[in-house]
């Protein structure tokens, strides 16, 4: 795992070519979000900075449905994780369980807010989404891999944070 001159975490070997993350900017906010809530940060939090998705279209959809308040959660692969490098997330003040495809359900597929939010369209669209990452990672996909799924609550900037329905 590398550590920036900013002390923020990245992938060490990106699944596909994006433009570099803009590492100033993420700096920037972790260090205004440290200032206003210093009792939420310790001193050895290195925030990660980090992605969704596999190319730059789907990463800025999957982004602007975070900071629109409808994302709340997110799926990964575990071996994505082992193959970059990166630790799990450490379980905290967000929700996170391990399982497999078959452990999605309803609630999720709707708390991920992407496509007309079913569990029926989060499953075709992320077997389309991790037959790529397989190949990228020259595994084959399967229904018993792995899969970490999170949900989460944006804390900055505050005003991105409303839920909406």
């Amino acid at each position: 795992m590398l550590v920036d001159e900013h002390g923020l975490r990245e992938r060490e070997v990106p699944l596909h070519e994006m433009a570099p993350v803009d590492r100033d900017a993420a700096s920037t906010m972790w260090n205004a979000y440290w200032r206003a809530h210093p009792d939420q940060v310790g001193l050895d939090d290195v925030p990660t900075v980090e992605r969704f998705g596999d190319h730059a279209e789907l990463s800025d959809a999957l982004l602007e449905l975070v900071i629109s308040g409808r994302k709340r959660a997110t799926a990964t692969l575990v071996r994505e994780f082992a193959a970059d490098g990166v630790p799990l997330p450490r379980v905290g003040s967000h929700w996170i369980a391990l399982g497999t495809i078959a452990d999605a359900d309803e609630a999720f597929a709707f708390d991920e807010a992407e496509d007309d939010r079913t569990l029926e369209a989060w499953l075709v669209s992320h077997r389309r989404y991790w037959d790529r990452v397989c190949a990228a990672l020259e595994i084959d996909w399967s229904d018993d891999l792995e899969i970490l799924f999170e949900r989460f609550t944006v804390a900055w900037p505050e005003a991105r944070g409303a839920i909406v329905d």
